[in-house]
């Protein structure tokens, strides 16, 4: 069950340039740097209320950010939906036909596990759904 948008991913060449227009322009504080490596990436956190944005750059020239980057340019690469039990919504809408990308939950930011639907099912979004593994506020 969707509990609530956990975050809204942006896709940025680098963190700390994208985070002077936060901070400087919008007055929006960016918070922490964790590297993701079963993702390939390294995010930033901007909280906002109950939802975050978080900045995700690649951390190398084939990460599948990467690749988005050189295709589209940065910009809103995905929303995330917060759930109560990922490995349960994992199965469902996998039982369901609907195309997820990833082979199983994996580690995510923040102390979670997650998992990607592709954007073919979705109507052309990508949407991540996770599960807080710890208190990661």
């Amino acid at each position: 069950m969707i509990k609530k948008i956990a975050h809204i991913a942006i896709a940025v060449p680098s963190v700390d340039q994208a985070a002077g227009f936060y901070e400087e322009k919008l007055g929006l504080r960016v918070s922490g740097r964790e590297r993701v490596p079963q993702r390939r990436v390294t995010v930033g956190f901007i909280q906002i209320g109950e939802t975050k944005v978080e900045l995700v750059q690649p951390d190398g020239p084939d990460a599948p950010v990467a690749k988005f980057l050189s295709e589209r340019g940065p910009g809103l690469h995905h929303i995330c939906f917060e759930v109560d039990d990922i490995e349960a919504e994992f199965q469902r809408l996998k039982d369901a036909g609907v195309r997820i990308v990833d082979p199983e939950p994996q580690s995510g930011a923040g102390g979670t596990r997650a998992f990607f639907i592709h954007p073919k099912s979705t109507g052309g979004v990508l949407i991540e759904l996770s599960q807080k593994m710890r208190d990661n506020d």
